[in-house]
C-alpha cells in the first residue's frame, strides 16, 4: 500500500503539482475536517481525524525524518489551528495539519521511526492505526488543546466548551513544537561557547535593563550594518548583560530568549519571526522539486552537506547517471538551497607535485696482506709454492742435439703432500697460509735464499671504491584533496613453499608465487589553503631487490619517508634526510708479531670496509591556476 501511494506522489512532484491532487477536472467536494486526535488502542496508537461529508484519502511515507502524510481530498479545514504538545505518544512525536491547497487538507504525523500502519474509514472518522507497544499515554485532541496565540484573548468559558463536548477531558496548555523550546541568553551562549571562540565576527559588549525588543534589534542592525526587520505584532523586553561576544551569536541568543528566530531573505535581509509562526508556515507551504546539475563535484558527495540545511519536509537524492541532485524543499526555501549547492559546486584547484629522491651508496674497501713460505727441496709444506716431484722426472733433451742429457720432473707435489725431514738441521714453516685478498689489485712475490732454505714472501693489496648514485624525479598532478600515486619499478616474483602441504609418500611440497613491487613510489594528498599554501600528506619510497647469502634468496632494500608538511606555492622542502655510515675493520696474522707497531702489518692481513648511504627526499608543489591569460599563456 505504501509503495503504491508513493508513486503518484513522486510523479506529481516531477510535474510540479502537489501530491494528493487527482486532476484538473476533479471538482471540490463537500467535506470538513473538524478535529485531529491521538488516542491509545490495543497494540497501536491511533490518529483519529473527525470528518463531516465525503472525502478521498491518499497517504504516503517519507524518511529522514520518518513521517506519515495523509491527504484528505475534497475537504476544507474547520478544526482549530492548534499546536501539538510535543509529547511522544507511542512513537508519534508531532502532529501538523493545515489547508495544504484549496480542497486538500494535509495531516503530517512525525514518527520516531517508520512503522506498519493501517487506515480505516468510518462514517465520520478516518482512523490511522500505527503499530506500537507503548500505549500507556494520555490522549490528545485538537479540540481539548489550548488555542493558538492569536486566540489567547478569547473568553475562558468559550475555550473550555469543546472539552466538555469530548466527555469532560481537561484542557491542556500547548507546549512548543519540538525544536521551538526557548533558552535563556546565558544558557544559549554557554551551549555555543565553542562557536564563540572560533567566530571571526565583530564582538559586542552591551547591557540592557527592560529594553524594548525593537530598540535592541535596531542596535544590532546599527552595529552589524545588516538590514533587520521585525514581523508584525512582535513585542517584548530584554534584560541582560553581554560581554565580548560575537554580535551574531549574541543576536540569536536574544531571539532565543524571546522564542523568536531569524529568517534570511533575499539580499541577506534578516527577518525576525516567531518560532511558532515559522513552524506553522513551513507546514502549510507547498514543496517544490528541482533538478540541479553538478559540474565539478560528485553529486553523491554533496548529499550530506545539503541535508544539513533542509527542513523536515525537504529531501535530496543524488542521480549518479547525470551527476545531478534532485532537491525537494518548501517553495520559500528552495532558491536558497539551490544557491547553497551552487556554492559547493566550484572548480577544484589542481596541484602539480614534483618530488626528487636522491640516494647515494658509497663503499670503500682497503685490504693488505703478507704471507710467507720457508722450506728446502727436502723440507717444506706444499701449500704456497708448487715444488717439482722428482719421482716424475724423465730424460729431456735440453740442448737440442736429439740426445737426452738431463732428468726433469714432469709434475709437482700435490697440495696434500707435506715433506718435512724431522732429522737434525731441518726447518719448514708457512705464515698466513690460508689468508688471501679476493681479486687483489697487486700481487707481489719475493724470494730469497737463506742457506739451504728458500724464503718466499707474497704481498697482496687491494683498494676498491664503489659508488651508486640514484636520482629519481617523479612528478604527478592531482586535484585538491584527492590522493594520487605514481609508481615506476619491477614486480619481483617470490616463491613460497608450503611445507605442510607435503602429501603421503614422495609428493613434493606445494609452491606458490607472489609478487613484490619495487622501485620508485610517490603517493601524495594535497590540500590548498585559503592563503595559497599547500598542506600535503606524502609517502615517498625507493626500494630494490638484492641477492642474499642466506637460503631465502634475496632481500629488499627500502628507503621511505611518510610526512605531513605545509609549504608555499613553488617552495621546495626537504621531507626526508638520512645518512648511514658503517665501518668494518678486520685484522688477522701471526700472533705477537701482527701487534707490533708499524711493522705489524708485515705479519698479517688487514681489511677495512666503509659503507656510506645518503638519502635525501625533496618535494615541490605548484598550484595550477584556473584562469589563463590569453595573451601571455600564463
Amino acid at each position: 500500500m505504501n509503495i503504491a501511494a508513493l508513486v503518484p506522489f513522486l510523479l506529481a512532484l516531477t510535474l510540479g503539482a502537489s501530491p494528493g491532487i487527482t486532476g484538473a477536472g476533479t471538482g471540490p467536494r463537500e467535506g470538513e475536517v473538524r478535529a485531529v486526535s491521538v488516542v491509545p488502542a490495543a497494540g497501536s496508537v491511533d490518529v483519529v481525524i473527525d470528518l463531516r461529508g465525503p472525502v478521498e484519502i491518499q497517504d504516503f511515507t517519507l524518511a529522514n525524518p520518518a513521517r506519515l502524510v495523509v491527504d484528505l481530498q475534497g475537504a476544507r479545514l474547520t478544526a482549530p489551528a492548534v499546536l501539538y504538545d510535543g509529547a511522544n505518544r507511542g512513537g508519534v512525536k508531532n502532529i501538523r495539519y493545515a489547508q495544504f491547497r484549496p480542497g486538500v487538507v494535509r495531516v503530517v504525523i512525525d514518527l520516531d521511526a517508520l512503522k506498519d500502519y493501517q487506515i480505516e474509514r468510518r462514517d465520520a472518522q478516518v482512523r490511522v492505526k500505527i503499530g506500537s507497544e507503548r500505549t500507556g499515554f494520555e490522549a490528545w485532541s485538537s479540540e481539548s488543546a489550548s488555542p493558538p496565540v492569536e486566540a489567547a484573548a478569547a473568553p475562558a468559558a468559550a475555550r473550555a466548551q469543546p472539552a466538555a463536548r469530548r466527555g469532560g477531558q481537561a484542557a491542556r496548555v500547548a507546549t512548543p513544537t519540538p525544536g521551538t523550546e526557548t533558552l535563556t541568553i546565558d544558557a544559549y551562549l554557554a551551549a555555543h561557547a565553542s562557536e564563540s571562540v572560533q567566530s571571526q565576527a565583530p564582538r559586542i559588549t552591551v547591557t540592557w535593563d527592560n529594553a524594548d525588543l525593537r530598540e535592541v534589534v535596531a542596535g544590532f542592525a546599527a552595529f552589524s550594518g545588516r538590514t533587520i526587520i521585525l514581523s508584525k505584532d512582535l513585542k517584548g523586553t530584554v534584560s541582560a548583560e553581554i560581554k565580548n561576544q560575537p554580535w551574531d551569536l549574541a543576536f540569536y541568543a536574544v531571539l532565543e530568549s524571546q522564542g523568536l528566530t531569524a529568517n534570511v531573505l533575499e539580499g541577506g535581509i534578516l527577518q525576525v519571526i516567531d518560532k511558532r509562526d515559522l513552524a506553522r508556515a513551513d507546514s502549510t507551504v507547498p514543496v517544490e522539486t528541482r533538478l540541479v546539475r553538478i559540474n565539478y563535484a560528485r553529486a553523491s558527495a554533496l548529499v550530506p552537506s545539503v541535508q544539513s540545511i533542509l527542513t523536515k519536509r525537504g529531501a535530496v537524492v543524488a542521480d549518479t547517471t547525470s551527476n545531478a541532485l534532485v532537491l525537494t524543499e518548501i517553495s520559500s526555501r528552495v532558491n536558497r538551497v539551490e544557491e547553497f549547492v551552487r556554492g559547493l559546486d566550484i572548480r577544484t584547484p589542481q596541484v602539480s607535485i614534483q618530488a626528487k629522491i636522491i640516494f647515494v651508496d658509497r663503499t670503500d674497501v682497503e685490504e693488505l696482506g703478507v704471507k710467507y713460505d720457508l722450506g728446502s727441496q727436502t723440507q717444506f709444506f706444499n701449500q704456497l709454492i708448487q715444488r717439482p716431484d722428482p719421482r716424475t722426472a724423465k730424460p729431456v733433451d735440453t740442448n737440442g742435439d736429439g740426445v737426452p742429457d738431463a732428468f726433469v720432473p714432469q709434475g709437482n707435489f700435490s697440495p696434500q703432500d707435506v715433506v718435512v725431514d724431522l732429522g737434525g738441521n731441518s726447518l719448514s714453516a708457512i705464515g698466513n697460509a690460508d689468508q688471501q685478498v679476493v681479486n687483489p689489485a697487486l700481487s707481489l712475490i719475493f724470494s730469497t735464499a737463506i742457506g739451504n732454505f728458500n724464503l718466499t714472501t707474497f704481498l697482496q693489496a687491494l683498494q676498491r671504491v664503489e659508488l651508486a648514485d640514484l636520482q629519481a624525479e617523479p612528478t604527478i598532478t592531482t586535484i585538491d584533496n584527492r590522493p594520487a600515486e605514481i609508481l615506476v619499478g619491477d614486480r619481483v616474483p617470490i616463491r613460497v613453499i608450503d611445507v605442510s602441504s607435503t602429501g603421503v609418500g614422495t609428493a613434493p611440497p606445494r609452491a606458490t608465487v607472489r609478487f613484490e613491487q619495487t622501485g620508485i613510489n610517490l603517493r601524495v594528498t594535497p590540500h590548498v589553503t585559503a592563503n595559497r599554501q599547500v598542506l600535503m600528506e606524502v609517502h615517498a619510497e625507493n626500494s630494490a631487490v638484492k641477492p642474499a647469502s642466506v637460503d631465502i634468496g634475496f632481500t629488499f632494500q627500502t628507503q621511505q619517508a611518510d610526512n605531513q608538511i605545509l609549504v608555499n606555492d613553488g617552495e621546495t622542502a626537504v621531507i626526508g634526510g638520512l645518512t648511514v655510515t658503517s665501518v668494518t675493520v678486520t685484522k688477522s696474522g701471526i700472533p705477537f708479531l701482527v701487534d707490533l707497531p708499524i711493522i705489524g702489518k708485515l705479519f698479517g692481513f688487514s681489511s677495512e670496509t666503509e659503507q656510506r648511504r645518503d638519502l635525501l627526499i625533496l618535494i615541490t608543489p605548484h598550484i595550477i591556476d584556473d584562469l589563463v591569460t590569453p595573451s601571455t599563456g600564463k
